[in-house]
């Protein structure tokens, strides 16, 4: 429980989780009365990253679907402390907040005992891999005691499916359509841990929905750290990846037992830990068969494209098993 205004705070720091029913019966900060589509992973990782911790929150959300989707004036979603101001800013404000803080508490204005919040700013990947990086790369480079969470679905998903930096070769979207002269987006996704690593961060990590143990670990020692915390979610989007609502949780199995998003986390930007091992690695091309927006990668001339796909998943898997056993 956090603090009253009527007096009193319940038990701080990280909330003890026993099993996923306790987990996800807890006392909610993020409440189920939203407008994000039906199967939109955001709402899980949001839920499973407030609920990790009993210590009050001061939460920022950059422009995009959870933002509008959880405040519709006069409702809101949040039962903590909520700041938007715009698409670009959200690490920005919530870095604020959290300079506030301290100079409230230098200056005696906020009482010694009363115990430290945690700052959270969430945005998507339109709003962190391009719009609003350099706020971002300011955060970690000013050392904010903070914690930045991209929720990734790799695609500009509230404004109309347009790509982002992070939507991979071979995507539909709609500034990257596929057609009868173009598979679709013809870069590679920007690699936006190991830049956070590099830029400072002080513990980086990479999440996903389905696997809700690691992700509380990841989210509890990111809490646990002084300094700058970026975490990647990755967080499939039934609406611009175009499966079936009901296959959210199946779509985010295949992405990490592929590898295409490898679970893993760099501690102080040099020490590099793999947090799960597939027992049965599946193959690239059943990750990309179960969403629509690759289909056309199926077609006999882009049967080189699956290829390529394939090999880079292996390669980057092979780079962080070495770096991992390196320790650098």
């Amino acid at each position: 429980m956090s603090c009253s205004l009527l007096g009193g705070c319940g038990p701080q720091g990280n909330r003890e989780i026993k099993n996923l029913k306790t987990y996800s019966t807890a006392a909610e900060r993020f409440e189920g009365a939203h407008v994000l589509c039906p199967g939109c992973a955001h709402s899980i990782i949001v839920r499973e990253i407030l609920n990790a911790t009993n210590d009050n929150l001061v939460v920022g959300a950059s422009t995009g679907c959870l933002e509008v989707c959880t405040a519709i004036y006069p409702h809101t979603s949040w039962d903590c402390s909520w700041i938007h101001i715009g698409f670009e800013n959200g690490s920005t404000a919530i870095a604020g907040a959290e300079a506030a803080n301290k100079a409230l508490r230098r200056k005696g204005r906020i009482s010694a005992d009363t115990p430290e919040p945690k700052f959270v700013a969430f945005g998507g990947d339109g709003s962190t891999y391009d719009i609003g990086f350099q706020w971002i790369s300011g955060c970690c480079d000013r050392g904010h005691n903070m914690m930045y969470v991209c929720l990734d679905n790799e695609v500009y998903a509230n404004t109309g499916g347009q790509a982002s930096g992070s939507t991979p070769i071979g995507a539909s979207a709609t500034t990257a359509p596929a057609g009868s002269d173009s598979y679709g987006m013809k870069q590679n996704k920007k690699d936006m841990l190991s830049i956070m690593a590099s830029n400072g961060a002080s513990y980086v990590a990479q999440v996903a929905p389905n696997k809700w143990k690691d992700m509380v670990k990841k989210i509890q020692k990111g809490f646990n750290t002084d300094g700058f915390v970026y975490i990647n979610a990755m967080s499939a989007c039934t609406t611009e990846w175009k499966f079936p609502m009901h296959q959210t949780i199946e779509v985010s199995d295949l992405a990490t037992d592929s590898l295409v998003f490898p679970l893993y986390e760099i501690i102080n930007g040099r020490e590099l830990n793999i947090t799960y091992r597939p027992k049965n690695i599946v193959p690239v091309r059943d990750y990309l068969g179960a969403q629509p927006r690759f289909k056309h990668l199926f077609k006999p001339e882009y049967e080189y494209l699956l290829e390529e796909w394939q090999k880079r998943v292996d390669a980057q898997w092979v780079y962080l098993q070495k770096r991992e056993e390196a320790r650098v």
